[in-house]
């Protein structure tokens, strides 16, 4: 007789061969097509970096739409290397830069867009926090700022001047690791965390006090503008490209009552249809957050599918249709996107 631990070992490395002999299928989930100077979260891959994926896709299995994956999925098959592209919020690179590159390869993908940001004169709060805290200028030693109810104090030190140079040298800062090289770099992450799971109308206030705080122009640049309304429809014309709703102010749904989910979901499927003329069926989660009680508000308000950021790797016949994992892809050249390519395919 097989010992449990033997059994347990016995039936991991059977799902090892099997996921070896037929692969599931894949959601990417990137945000922007493009190159900028500083890019804390590793939203950006550049337009060389994206054409190589997707060459590297083309070798290794099938680009489908979502809609085609979830099908699969209902019909109880398995999506074998079918591979789908996402992208989440709604950057006005998606048309510029990707949508040129998707066309070129012909290769379909969803651009899951928040509403509320449409042609929107300022830039995502956590591009606003970037700006603020982490360009070159001289800032106050100084910031007292009540935050929910608490106070809070930062002291800058020596970081109150950021010159060109430590700019550029610490361009390739990312806030997902361990390390902040200055007091600016270690602010912004204390005040990223602090700020996600607020109302965006809380936000914006706390952004407002900041921007006064630092002295800088409430300006807004190009470079991370939204889509608008009138390049939203622009962007799925052709029928390669799925348009998606992203709720409208992009909030942590998890610290929303359920009344206000549900207004965030249905007006940001709303808004949307109501400037492409057609029903959106697809959704994606804002930070791939949600309870229990988000995904019947999901199913309610009309939607046919959902993604989230959850990390399953590849995508069997048996995947909830409104739980879709994703992974994030950064800007990797086009041998190492392969290499996490066969990681999530084969290696999981």
């Amino acid at each position: 007789m097989i010992s449990l631990p033997g059994l347990s070992k016995l039936r991991q490395t059977a799902r090892r061969i099997r996921k070896r002999l037929t692969p599931g299928g894949l959601i990417l989930l990137y945000h922007r097509v493009a190159q900028v100077d500083s890019d804390p979260w590793s939203l950006c891959v550049s337009p060389s970096h994206f054409a190589e994926h997707l060459e590297v896709l083309h070798r290794f299995g099938r680009v489908v739409q979502l809609q085609q994956l979830t099908q699969t999925l209902e019909q109880g098959k398995h999506p074998h290397r079918q591979f789908v592209i996402t992208f989440d919020d709604g950057y006005a690179d998606n048309l510029d830069n990707a949508k040129p590159l998707l066309e070129h390869y012909d290769k379909p993908a969803t651009v899951f867009v928040t509403s509320g940001h449409i042609g929107s004169q300022h830039e995502f709060w956590w591009d606003q926090l970037e700006r603020l805290l982490l360009q070159p200028g001289t800032l106050p030693e100084k910031l007292v700022l009540t935050i929910n109810g608490s106070s809070y104090e930062w002291e800058l030190g020596a970081s109150t001047y950021y010159s060109k140079e430590s700019y550029q040298h610490h361009h390739s800062w990312r806030a997902s690791r361990q390390d902040s090289p200055t007091p600016r770099h270690s602010l912004y992450c204390s005040l990223y965390p602090l700020l996600r799971p607020l109302p965006e109308n809380e936000r914006q206030k706390i952004l407002a006090q900041l921007l006064v705080w630092t002295g800088a122009k409430p300006s807004s640049r190009l470079t991370h503008r939204s889509l608008t309304s009138t390049e939203l429809s622009v962007l799925e014309q052709g029928g390669l490209i799925e348009v998606g709703a992203h709720t409208v102010t992009h909030p942590f749904l998890s610290a929303l009552p359920a009344p206000l989910q549900q207004e965030e979901i249905q007006r940001g499927k709303a808004e949307l249809e109501e400037i492409l003329g057609h029903s959106v069926s697809s959704f994606a989660y804002p930070y791939g957050d949600y309870t229990a009680e988000t995904i019947p508000i999901v199913r309610a308000a009309g939607f046919a599918r959902a993604c989230s950021t959850t990390i399953a790797y590849s995508i069997g016949r048996h995947a909830d249709c409104f739980q879709l994992p994703r992974v994030v892809v950064e800007d990797w050249d086009g041998d190492e996107f392969a290499r996490q390519l066969k990681g999530w395919l084969f290696d999981e």
